[in-house]
């Protein structure tokens, strides 16, 4: 099935599930305030103001379908186990009832928490009816006879063949095989006689670059006949990069990309944590801040940020900001530690560095000098989750040019590699697989993650040289 089909049925589903968790919410509501029910149970009377929370439906609707996201609910096959549907919609059940209560918590709103838990009770069942009845409706043969489309398979015996088997790894897809072609022993002309004798829907051509006469034949013929013609477009072996179609001013064009999309949905949601959160960070620690500041400059002359280029988005140079934790002198004194050096790469780390300060130990040690790089983020230098920014000069000594693809991305504050003892990790090479492990699974959820990892990690200062 096209990612476009897939897509756009996820989209009903997620629309569907939308409304499930805002009558479970209504039903929850309902049921707290019914004298039966509270009769029943022997509940105290529900606190007056519970009856102005409708607002709330504003945040639940569009939140619950991003979790269950989050959690792989959308990505199981239509007619996979009931284990693949029901564990990741606990899941998300789970996170969503969680985060209902911290949200009342911390708004201070005075809400019956049993009905929190009514309301993940109610939408996981309201949930699992749904997927059954889906089920039962795709596996009914008027279900079938709907969802399912007959194709022809078009190309040489050897990718029709791993095509056949390709489709037949996934059940699910409604696409139903009902003749092949053989390029290399069967004429063209003979498409439109299978293509009326079958009553196809559709033609999947899988032509390498040496038909490509032979595959515009065939999509010339599928255009008069009005049929779908699907040309699988793996002229070129890649390893990585995830292919897209798109349109350049009326032209079609093929799009290679090892990196997350840029005008994607998620991506536009990080752009807003990011400037949402370092604005409220900056604010909140603004005395914090000052107090450091200060202390800097009365413990150690010379000033009290310390700024340098490092290389950003693309390897674009930028310049970072971090609270001075050496001496003014440290680049100067840099070149007499080289064989100090702990690290395997073009990076410079060294354990107890004489040059720290006494005050940039412990700021050190607690990551407190990396705060005034929330400013880098506000300026959009910078993001809260990414790879850690590296000085230019040590970028250009990269001997592998594959470390570079780190650069793909904007650089981060915190990281795979900040969270995963990095105290620990002596080779560069490493560390670019930590990094390189973010950008390919990269997710909104997993920026989550990393956060909330950071959290302890920066607490007990663990990690920090």
């Amino acid at each position: 099935m096209l990612r476009r089909d897939r897509q756009k049925r996820m989209q009903i589903h997620q629309l569907l599930d939308a409304c499930l968790f805002a009558v479970s919410f209504w039903m929850a509501y309902e049921l707290r305030f019914d004298p039966v029910v509270i009769e029943w149970f022997n509940l105290p009377a529900p606190p007056p103001e519970l009856a102005s929370f409708y607002w709330f439906y504003l945040l639940l609707i569009p939140a619950a379908p991003l979790v269950l996201e989050s959690q792989g609910f959308y990505e199981r096959p239509l007619l996979g186990s009931r284990r693949a549907v029901l564990w990741p919609l606990f899941r998300g059940c789970f996170f969503i009832t969680v985060g209902l209560i911290l949200a009342f918590f911390f708004l201070k709103l005075n809400v019956a928490r049993s009905m929190i838990i009514w309301f993940g009770c109610i939408s996981f069942v309201l949930v699992s009816l749904k997927e059954e009845m889906l089920r039962w409706v795709f596996q009914s043969e008027l279900g079938r006879s709907h969802y399912r489309r007959r194709f022809l398979l078009v190309g040489t015996g050897f990718e029709t063949t791993r095509m056949c088997r390709d489709l037949k790894a996934r059940p699910d897809s409604g696409i139903e095989i009902v003749a092949e072609l053989d390029l290399n022993t069967t004429p063209v002309d003979q498409l439109v006689r299978l293509l009326h004798e079958h009553s196809v829907n559709g033609v999947i051509l899988s032509a390498r670059h040496a038909y490509f006469e032979q595959a515009e034949a065939i999509i010339k013929a599928c255009e008069v006949e009005g049929v779908e013609a699907w040309l699988v477009a793996d002229f070129f072996a890649t390893q990585i990069s995830r292919t897209t179609f798109d349109d350049f001013y009326g032209r079609p064009v093929m799009v290679f990309r090892s990196t997350p999309e840029a005008a994607s949905w998620q991506s536009a949601l990080k752009l807003v944590v990011d400037l949402v959160g370092a604005g409220l960070l900056l604010v909140l620690l603004a005395v914090p801040l000052a107090i450091v500041a200060l202390l800097i400059k009365l413990t150690s002359p010379g000033p009290v940020m310390f700024r340098q280029l490092r290389s950003g988005l693309n390897g674009e140079p930028f310049t970072i900001y971090k609270f001075r934790t050496m001496v003014t002198n440290a680049e100067q004194l840099k070149h007499e530690l080289e064989a100090m050096n702990e690290m395997r790469g073009p990076v410079f780390k060294v354990t107890g560095d004489p040059r720290i300060t006494p005050i940039g130990k412990i700021l050190r040690r607690f990551s407190i000098d990396e705060l005034p790089q929330l400013l880098n983020v506000l300026r959009g230098e910078m993001s809260l989750v990414g790879p850690r920014p590296l000085p230019v000069d040590e970028v250009r000594r990269f001997h592998d040019l594959a470390h570079r693809r780190r650069l793909s991305v904007k650089p981060g504050i915190t990281c795979l590699w900040q969270i995963s003892g990095r105290n620990q990790i002596a080779e560069f090479r490493e560390w670019v697989r930590l990094d390189l492990e973010y950008i390919d699974n990269w997710s909104l959820w997993l920026d989550f993650k990393i956060l909330l990892r950071t959290i302890p990690a920066v607490l007990v200062g663990t990690g920090a040289k």
